[in-house]
């Protein structure tokens, strides 16, 4: 259900020049689910990290608007290599690779690479405890070279 509602989603912001405005209780009816489920989407899937920017007004005439933002290669992954901190779990860097990828800012050869390099089978020699520690600083460098590269 995640899917298509993110799927749904993502329609309106390519339709819509990228912004959807949805009232979430019309959107969960329309879609055959609660709408804790759309707030779950909402948050999980439309994320600054994530390249979007969420407004929401509450009342009766309440909506969320979603808006794709629109910056270069370069300054998303800046944006991105900040707001990783100091440790970073798998399902966490993977998901910033990939949409990375998914928006043509890293080819998928390089998603490749940094997958793996992230992955927790390159890092089993390390204590689990320190795992997304060492995940964080790697995807930081692999990330900055990305960036040195592409000026």
């Amino acid at each position: 259900m995640s899917e298509q509602v993110a799927r749904y989603i993502l329609e309106m912001l390519d339709s819509r020049d990228g912004t959807a405005e949805i009232r979430r209780n019309e959107l969960a009816d329309q879609m055959g689910c609660v709408p804790s489920q759309i707030n779950y989407v909402i948050t999980s899937r439309f994320t600054p990290e994530q390249g979007y920017l969420v407004e929401s007004r509450r009342g009766g005439g309440g909506y969320i608007r979603i808006t794709r933002v629109r910056i270069n290669g370069p300054s998303v992954v800046m944006h991105v290599v900040n707001s990783i901190g100091d440790s970073v779990d798998t399902g966490t860097a993977r998901m910033l690779i990939v949409n990375l990828a998914d928006r043509g800012i890293i080819t998928p050869p390089v998603a490749e690479v940094m997958l793996a390099a992230c992955g927790d089978g390159a890092l089993k020699v390390l204590p689990p405890e320190y795992r997304d520690i060492a995940r964080a600083g790697i995807l930081k460098q692999m990330l900055i070279k990305c960036t040195i590269s592409q000026s």
